[in-house]
């Protein structure tokens, strides 16, 4: 079990199987939650998690 809290971008886009332009994409678009620590973009792992389960939900 993986126990991070925060991902970089980079390991956000390799989790997700994206590239890293398509998550920060995603980030712009509002569609994936991140916060941002002092100028570095981290994403939640919970955000992650959210964001997948979302795609089964579109009709």
């Amino acid at each position: 079990m993986n126990d991070k809290l925060l991902y970089k971008v980079p390991e956000a886009a390799e989790r997700l199987s994206l590239s890293r332009a398509k998550v920060y994409e995603l980030i712009k678009d509002g569609v994936l939650k991140s916060v941002q620590i002092d100028s570095s973009r981290r994403v939640k792992a919970e955000d992650l998690r959210a964001y997948v389960e979302s795609l089964g939900v579109a009709a």
